[in-house]
């Protein structure tokens, strides 16, 4: 979380590097069990890559999948 406030600050919020500590952080959240908060997260970035990069890139295209699936995962149980 300190890493990506610090870049946010250093480098602006839609930087390449402060959008990456994002997704890493994202993906920290789930790992440990807070799903809730990774998928908020992940909203947040997959919109800002959808701004910067567009909604056809490749890495959009990907991040929105895993976005997809994290969200549905309790309805495929």
């Amino acid at each position: 979380m300190q890493v990506m406030e610090t870049r946010k600050t250093k480098l602006g919020a839609e930087h390449p590097d402060t959008l990456a500590s994002m997704a890493n952080l994202a993906f920290t959240l789930k790992s440990t069990g807070r799903r809730s908060e990774a998928i908020d997260l992940l909203r947040t970035y997959v919109t800002k890559q959808q701004r910067i990069l567009g909604p056809a890139h490749p890495h959009t295209v990907s991040n929105s999948d895993t976005l997809l699936a994290w969200e549905t995962e309790d309805l495929a149980i």
